[in-house]
């Protein structure tokens, strides 16, 4: 649900009397920190990566059975690991950097397209069906049905 104009305005006097009475504080919730160890998290685990990819050529290298095979297993399992931290990492800075303007903020619920039970936000007009070339196939065969319903037919 978006916030009002008032709403707006009060939270922006709000963000600038905090910016005016702790910058460093403001900073924080900004998000800076957080970008800078996101970084630190994305390069960690980078390297840890590439420790797993030396961890997992090692134990193709080493042939010597069983325990080859399960360094290997394990450098996989390092990789692995490392990969999802870094990618959360990323995400995370990329989800810190992001405008900290209230309006330009989606709602989690706005960027999806199927909600009212698979409704597209379109008008539907009463008493009629919606032009050919404009309507989905789902929207035609619901108009056949309402018809076909109305007219008796079924």
């Amino acid at each position: 649900m978006p916030l009002s104009e008032e709403e707006l305005r009060l939270l922006e006097q709000m963000e600038r009397a905090l910016v005016e009475e702790d910058p460093k504080f403001a900073s924080t919730l900004r998000g800076t920190s957080l970008r800078r160890s996101a970084r630190r998290r994305a390069i960690a685990a980078g390297v840890v990566f590439v420790l797993g990819v030396a961890l997992l050529m090692g134990g193709v290298m080493s042939g010597k059975g069983a325990v080859g095979f399960a360094i290997g297993i394990a450098g996989f399992v390092v990789m692995l690991g490392s990969a999802t931290i870094a990618l959360t990492a990323i995400r995370g800075q990329q989800a810190a950097s992001a405008p900290a303007d209230p309006r330009s903020a989606m709602h989690p619920s706005r960027g999806f397209t199927v909600i009212d039970g698979g409704r597209s936000g379109k008008l539907r007009r009463k008493g009629g069906s919606t032009p050919r070339n404009s309507s989905s196939f789902m929207e035609r065969m619901e108009d056949r049905w309402r018809r076909r319903r109305e007219q008796g037919g079924f």
